[in-house]
């Protein structure tokens, strides 16, 4: 039988990790007080053909962009790493290919690990200044309403995620949004370990399991994915009253880890109902176009496969609320129906785990009619010929 407590022990970090996380070294992220940690300089080789991908970061954390970075900016992005585009070099992002087809950059805030709730503190942040644009995207993946409620995301991927000594570290503590067991409604919670020096108490497994111990998310994800044995099930119960969800009440362990992950899927939907009505109150009160995108490939293995898709609750409460969604798995469903390879097949067209350069820019021509409808005026590229003639002189070699 593993606990909770032997689990965390086991996860705490070698200080050989901080110490390169924090260097000046090359590293994939780099440390941020807020959100934990934002991009860094990196080739990691994770890339199409086994090959290294160059991603390089802005002072300010985002990804480098190029195709027309000298032009004014009005659209920003921000998710996890789907939006940050993991696995391609900088210009093979779908930020990229769009950009180059609008005429117009576009800024990649995205960060692989978010959750929505990271990736709406990010955007509050940056949208908040100076470099803040009238256009909005945040992206919403498969596992990111899981994120938000986990206050340090490391201890879920500890046995699985290679740190690389130091150069891929991350998924260390950040601000996050938790059910208050006693009021019944999400609070938001700041970064517990908020400055360089302080990230080196994840070595310490004392301190670990007292940070942790009433993490309810990260300790019904280790249960659910088989990882520990015990629960704590007057803290769960409590949390599956309020989320209107049938109690942990059985004695075997494989039927308590099927109804344990009830109700951490409902927690993490009924924070992403949350964080979207935060980030579209932010986005009314500055005068903001806000535009959510959904992608998930397991949502669109399942809708490929004719079969319901795990993140349906929150399509539909987008859909009710009547919010401007793009959403990518439909595309996919619609586009699949256009070949006769089996599925597997089909994906691979895309996806090397994260989507692939293809993947990239099939998403870019993909969502490239609904951001023309929405950016007001029309990108040059879209123009009328006067307009076009005119604004084209900014363009051209001086």
């Amino acid at each position: 039988m593993t606990t909770y407590a032997q689990y965390i022990t086991e996860s705490v970090l070698a200080r050989v990790d901080i110490d390169r996380f924090l260097s000046d070294e090359p590293s994939w992220a780099q440390f941020d007080p807020e959100v934990g940690y934002v991009l860094g300089n990196y080739m990691p080789r994770d890339g199409l053909d086994g090959s290294s991908t160059i991603s390089t970061s802005q002072p300010d954390g985002a990804r480098r962009a190029a195709i027309y970075a000298d032009r004014p900016r009005r659209i920003n992005t921000y998710g996890n790493s789907f939006t940050q585009c993991h696995q391609v070099s900088d210009e093979e992002t779908w930020q990229e290919y769009l950009a180059a087809h609008l005429g117009e950059p576009i800024g990649n805030f995205g960060m692989g690990g978010f959750g929505v709730y990271q990736s709406y503190r990010r955007m509050i942040r940056t949208d908040s200044g100076p470099e803040g644009g009238r256009y909005v995207m945040l992206y919403v993946w498969g596992d990111d309403h899981i994120r938000s409620c986990l206050r340090c995301r490391h201890v879920l991927t500890s046995r699985w995620w290679n740190h690389v000594g130091g150069a891929m570290f991350h998924g260390n503590f950040w601000a996050n949004v938790e059910m208050d067991l006693a009021s019944g409604r999400f609070v938001e919670k700041e970064n517990l370990l908020p400055t360089p020096q302080s990230l080196y108490k994840m070595t310490d497994a004392g301190w670990m399991i007292d940070a942790l111990a009433d993490d309810l998310m990260l300790r019904l994800s280790l249960f659910c994915y088989n990882q520990i044995d015990d629960l704590d099930l007057t803290a769960i119960n409590r949390l599956a009253e309020i989320l209107h969800c049938p109690p942990v009440a059985a004695d075997d362990l494989p039927t308590q880890r099927i109804q344990a992950d009830v109700i951490r899927m409902a927690y993490g939907f009924a924070a992403t109902e949350y964080i979207l009505e935060k980030a579209v109150a932010f986005a009314a009160a500055r005068d903001k176009k806000l535009l959510l995108i959904l992608l998930c490939p397991s949502a669109t293995r399942q809708l490929l496969e004719g079969t319901p898709r795990h993140d349906q609750r929150v399509a539909d409460y987008i859909a009710r609320r009547g919010w401007p969604c793009f959403d990518m798995n439909l595309v996919h469903q619609q586009d699949f129906k256009s070949f006769r390879p089996d599925v597997d097949a089909y994906l691979r067209r895309y996806f090397i785990g994260h989507y692939s350069p293809a993947g990239n820019h099939f998403f870019a021509m993909s969502i490239r009619r609904t951001v023309v409808d929405w950016l007001d005026p029309k990108p040059i590229t879209y123009a009328d010929d006067s307009q076009a003639r005119i604004g084209f002189q900014n363009y051209l070699p001086a």
